[in-house]
């Protein structure tokens, strides 16, 4: 055990482990409030009326592959002992990732065994009192030969998708343990496809009444436009009007799989709520290049969702490996990202936040320094005080360190990968009870400057430049802390 887990051995519950509780297993409760969004819009509440504030972890466990096999190997033993240990340590939401390879194999049909086991976990959810978050499906256990790698320009596999959560949708009506719908984890459009190329060809006829138009809009040649037949630009064309074109025409893609899928989930069940975990690339604020905008624009995603998801990993100088200097950079970062996407007016959680300690990272053979457990936790800490008010939830990624990973998740966990509690479960604890029931009021800002989304998307050095202009105004406010 680590002398950090002594020390909770000894200072939680008198000097009992925290984890005495699970070895008899949850007990039964009444069935769970149903989570609706509140009157004023930007935050949630149960229909009893109480505030509720997303507090958790994104749920998969150790030993299990990666990436992680949670539903071919389900253990119902262990998973009852991790909601016994989550409901100690504040946990009141859990994000799981539904998969093709255990729930949708066949394009028109969800798979019995599946399902069967997803019944089981939300059993043992609602006798803990965690609400579960499902996010579906993914390639975690294998992708299914009939499903493209283009998920946003294939109609096949959006019809397909519409047709797992009409029926998964169907299946779970009015549960009300189950927290929201997640459509996808992180979904992006992609730069180019066959499909894609049809449909940006349609676009621009529905734009621009001829080629000669679209010729003038793009400040370019008549003979460069091949009406009907026109490709991607090129990515190098920085500032350009045809990139930002391109980049519209893939946000109109993203929502048209949004809004598709949001249709078949409320035809199945009108009250279920429904959200799309966005990557930090939705918003075009740090792109390494202007195809690694994800389409997910915030602004355009708002009116078609019930809540709006983000995700945010610490990368604004690079890997962050605990520098003083980079923190304060980070936060900055992270701040923007939040408050760009709780402009929207609607409710905000920060549904995978983290980062690693308790040792080193191995990446495919590239080696992070060892980072202490308190250095994890100030940093977790840290984003969740920056983001509240912007946020309204927040949900860490991983429950355990998971050592077979190859990427960060090898020490992001509350908990090491035998179950002792690190620093930041400490920390998750204090602002769980800190936080869970509480009515946030809107963040109060600063000055900060305004981003320029169309230059953004055009050019990422516009990006950088209002990252540096949001870090000063930051660094204003909240100084050294």
């Amino acid at each position: 055990m680590s002398r950090f887990g002594a020390l909770c051995v000894a200072l939680w519950l008198g000097g009992l482990s925290p984890w005495s509780a699970a070895q008899d297993g949850p007990q039964p409760r009444a069935p769970l409030a149903k989570v609706r969004i509140a009157a004023a819009g930007r935050t949630f509440q149960t229909d009893d009326g109480r505030p509720f504030v997303p507090l958790g972890i994104n749920y998969y466990r150790p030993g299990t592959g990666w990436a992680p096999q949670l539903w071919k190997q389900f253990d119902a033993a262990a998973t009852r002992e991790d909601f016994a240990r989550m409901r100690q340590l504040g946990v009141n939401c859990v994000r799981v990732f539904l998969t093709y390879g255990s729930f949708f194999r066949d394009r028109d049909r969800l798979e019995p065994e599946g399902l069967a086991k997803f019944d089981q976990f939300l059993e043992l959810a609602e006798q803990a009192g965690v609400y579960v978050h499902p996010t579906g499906p993914d390639h975690w256990e294998g992708m299914p030969n009939w499903q493209p790698q283009d998920l946003a320009g294939d109609e096949p596999s959006l019809a397909a998708l519409e047709t797992f959560w009409r029926l998964f949708a169907q299946r779970y009506r009015n549960r009300s343990v189950i927290f929201a719908y997640d459509l996808r984890n992180e979904p992006a459009v992609p730069w180019e496809t066959e499909a894609m190329r049809s449909a940006w060809n349609t676009w621009l006829q529905a734009r621009y009444p001829s080629a000669a138009d679209l010729a003038k809009a793009w400040k370019v040649p008549p003979d460069a436009i091949r009406w009907g037949n026109q490709g991607a630009p090129p990515k190098e064309a920085l500032g350009s009007p045809q990139l930002l074109d391109y980049q519209q025409f893939r946000e109109e893609l993203a929502d048209q799989w949004t809004r598709r899928q949001v249709a078949a989930i409320k035809a199945a069940d009108p009250e279920a709520l429904v959200t799309v975990g966005m990557i930090q690339w939705s918003v075009p604020a740090l792109l390494p290049g202007v195809q690694q905008y994800a389409g997910f624009r915030p602004q355009r995603q708002a009116p078609l969702l019930d809540f709006l998801e983000i995700h945010f990993y610490p990368l604004a100088a690079g890997f962050y490996e605990y520098a003083a200097e980079d923190e304060v950079r980070n936060l900055a970062y992270l701040e923007s990202i939040v408050r760009e996407t709780a402009a929207c007016g609607k409710p905000v959680v920060l549904a995978e936040f983290g980062w690693y300690g308790g040792g080193s990272l191995d990446l495919g053979g590239r080696e992070h320094p060892a980072a202490s457990q308190e250095a994890q936790a100030r940093w977790c800490r840290r984003a969740v005080e920056v983001t509240t008010g912007l946020a309204t939830g927040w949900l860490n990624w991983g429950f355990y360190d998971h050592p077979q990973a190859r990427d960060v998740s090898q020490r992001t966990g509350l908990l090491t990968v035998d179950g002792q509690p690190k620093a930041w479960a400490r920390e998750f604890q204090q602002l769980a009870a800190r936080l869970a029931g509480a009515r946030i009021a809107p963040a109060q800002l600063g000055p900060r400057p305004t981003l320029d989304w169309d230059r953004c998307l055009t050019d990422p050095a516009a990006g950088r430049e209002f990252l540096q202009q949001y870090g000063r105004a930051f660094q204003e406010q909240h100084g050294g802390r």
